[in-house]
C-alpha cells in the first residue's frame, strides 16, 4: 500500500513538471505550433484535391448492377437462409445465363457466398431477416458451385452448404 502512494506521488510530480514546461508562453513552442497549423492547412487542401477525385472514381466502379443489367436476368431464384441450411428454389443454372438471387433470412444474419470448384468467391451478399438483397450471378463455366454462409450464425454454421449445378 505504501508503494502505491509513492508511485502516485511520483506520477503527480511528473505531471506537474511536464505541465509547467509545456506552457504556451514558451515562444519557441508557439512558433512551432504556428508552423504546424500552416502545414496542416496545406496538407488538408492537398488531401482534398487527391481524395475527392479518387473517391468519385472508385464509387463509379462499384459492382452494383444497374436496372438495365438486372432486367437481363433470365431466371429468378429465391434463397432463404435458416439456422443451419439454405432453402433455394432452384439449384441449377446454365453457363452465362444471368440468374437473379433474391436472398433473405428466416432467423438471423447469414452471408450468401457463391464459390466455384476451387473455392474462389464468385459473388456474395448478406441474407438478413425482413430484407431481400438481389444478387445477379452469371456462371462463367460449368461445374458444381457451392453456396456457403459467410457470417457466423450458430453452432452448425459450418454445415450450411448448398450446391448449384451449372451446365452448358
Amino acid at each position: 500500500m505504501d508503494c502505491n502512494i509513492i508511485l502516485v506521488a511520483l506520477l503527480a510530480i511528473s505531471f506537474l513538471i511536464i505541465a509547467k514546461n509545456a506552457s504556451s508562453s514558451n515562444k519557441e513552442y508557439a512558433l512551432i505550433q504556428k508552423d504546424a497549423y500552416r502545414l496542416r492547412g496545406k496538407l488538408f487542401i492537398i488531401i482534398l484535391l487527391v481524395i475527392i477525385p479518387v473517391i468519385g472514381y472508385t464509387l463509379m466502379q462499384l459492382p452494383y448492377p444497374t436496372e438495365r443489367i438486372t432486367s437481363q436476368a433470365t431466371k429468378t431464384v429465391k434463397a432463404i437462409g435458416h439456422q443451419w441450411y439454405w432453402e433455394i428454389s432452384d439449384l441449377s443454372a446454365k453457363v452465362g445465363e444471368p440468374v437473379m438471387y433474391n436472398v433473405t433470412s428466416a432467423d438471423v444474419n447469414h452471408g450468401f457466398g457463391v464459390y466455384d470448384e476451387e473455392l474462389n468467391v464468385v459473388a456474395q451478399t448478406q441474407a438478413m431477416p425482413g430484407y431481400i438483397n438481389n444478387l445477379l450471378v452469371a456462371y462463367p463455366k460449368p461445374g458444381k458451385y457451392r453456396i456457403l454462409c459467410l457470417e457466423y450464425c450458430g453452432l452448425a454454421h459450418h454445415a450450411m452448404i448448398a450446391e448449384i449445378i451449372v451446365t452448358e
